[in-house]
């Protein structure tokens, strides 16, 4: 497909479109997939960028990669808390199971597994279900709010973590 222009450099390509354009020529282009700090001013220079400007943009990858590192680490943990409880409930509702069937749906026993059943049972099984909702279907507010509390739980275990390794460092 051409585009009116584009063999006289007419042609226009949003930011975003270029840039993954030119981060997959760079890829091709690097046979190991990595540059040196010596190829990337290279082609910053190239493409017209200042070296302040790449500078810049280097600080802010570096923010940006602990920011994507945390995320993936708050997912991997939400996601464990979510099937440890789900594994729980199974065994939970497993057992009551196990139960009616032994006892043929008669008797005290069974009246026990059922009553355990709806007294803690079902809201047990309503909170996995919103949990489910929250992890697999997020809201990108809530989501957004929850991460933030965690990273920010995240970064106080660290420095305080820290504070007590320097502390007993000392001694």
């Amino acid at each position: 497909m051409t585009h009116q222009g584009e063999h006289d450099g007419g042609f226009l390509y949003p930011a975003e479109d270029a840039q993954q354009i030119l981060s997959i020529a760079m890829a091709r282009q690097t046979e190991s997939g990595e540059l040196s700090r010596a190829q990337l001013l290279e082609i910053a220079e190239e493409l017209g960028i200042s070296v302040e400007t790449l500078a810049e943009a280097e600080q802010e990858w570096d923010i940006k990669k602990y920011e994507i590192a945390d995320q993936r680490q708050f997912d991997r943990e939400r996601k464990q808390r979510f099937q440890h409880s789900l594994s729980r409930f199974c065994f939970f509702v497993g057992f009551l199971c196990i139960i009616l069937i032994v006892t043929g749906g008669s008797g005290f026993w069974a009246w026990i597994a059922r009553f355990l059943f709806f007294l803690p049972g079902a809201p047990w099984g309503l909170k996995l279900a919103w949990g489910w909702w929250r992890i697999y279907r997020p809201n990108e507010y809530s989501y957004t709010q929850e991460f933030q509390r965690w990273r920010r739980k995240q970064q106080m275990r660290r420095a305080v973590g820290g504070a007590v390794r320097r502390l007993m460092g000392s001694f």
